[in-house]
């Protein structure tokens, strides 16, 4: 998976190894990883990635009790 093109946030500062990477294989199926630790990757299905992306753009997420 290393070899995939790896996308970060335009917010992520430089080479901090401290954001979620995002990547695309050659179907098209989405893989994530946390750059600082880069070896581990989940490979969400594309329906289940976009609820969530929607779900985390319009809050639903911002008060998660701990």
């Amino acid at each position: 998976m290393s070899s995939l093109p790896w996308r970060k946030s335009s917010f992520s500062t430089g080479d901090a190894p401290n954001c979620v990477e995002l990547a695309a294989d050659s179907v098209g199926t989405p893989h994530l990883r946390e750059s600082d630790d880069p070896e581990v990757v989940i490979s969400p299905a594309p329906a289940a990635l976009r609820a969530f992306l929607r779900a985390a753009k319009v809050g639903e997420f911002d008060r998660l009790e701990e």
